[in-house]
């Protein structure tokens, strides 16, 4: 999920008010005329008097976003990591299920005070649930007595693969009682959904 705000932007001698939105890998504006900037081909990220001053190769664009001007500027020029935006962090205990990229299990071994990818631990913070194919999402169900009341169910799925869509994730989380609350590009080829109970149950 970006970020979004209306604004004014001036780009290419052009002026328009719209809909500015950063996303993870890009920003993107929605006006009389639209911008789609990979953040990757960005040469210069500026925010100065309430405006974000963007330049690549070939172009260049003025965002007037004000108090978010820094704040946006911030998010492009320090983007948080995978495990941050999965809210892997030192102290808790976590849980990985049928995922098998070797760089995100050493990573979330370092980082946890208790883990294991081999069984699921009792009151995990974080359980990470991979699904590659619809029949997966069965097990759901079976993940949640080991998830601590307060807990994450993070489901990993590929991209592109028409057995197994976003919706019926999000189904497959609700039908277990679950809420989504976030979606993060976990790699160029998976995207992971945050599920977590409804708050009147935990």
């Amino acid at each position: 999920m970006g970020s979004e705000q209306l604004c004014t932007v001036r780009a290419e001698g052009k002026t328009s008010k719209g809909k500015a939105l950063l996303e993870t890998s890009e920003i993107i504006f929605r006006g009389d005329f639209r911008l789609k900037i990979p953040l990757a081909s960005l040469q210069s990220t500026v925010a100065k008097d309430g405006e974000l001053r963007l330049k690549w190769e070939g172009g260049s664009a003025i965002f007037e976003l004000g108090e978010t001007a820094a704040k946006w500027a911030d998010k492009i020029l320090h983007p948080k990591s995978t495990a941050e935006k999965l809210g892997i962090k030192p102290g808790l205990t976590v849980s990985v299920r049928d995922i098998r990229d070797a760089d995100f299990n050493r990573d979330v071994r370092a980082s946890s005070k208790a883990f294991s990818n081999t069984k699921l631990l009792q009151a995990s913070d974080l359980i990470f649930m991979g699904a590659s194919e619809l029949a997966d999402l069965g097990e759901v169900g079976d993940l949640l007595p080991s998830l601590a009341k307060s807990g994450a169910l993070w489901i990993v799925y590929p991209k592109g693969k028409r057995d197994i869509k976003e919706v019926q994730v999000i189904e497959a989380g609700k039908a277990a009682g679950l809420v989504d609350v976030k979606v993060v590009k976990f790699s160029e080829t998976h995207t992971a959904l945050k599920f977590v109970r409804p708050k009147a149950t935990r």
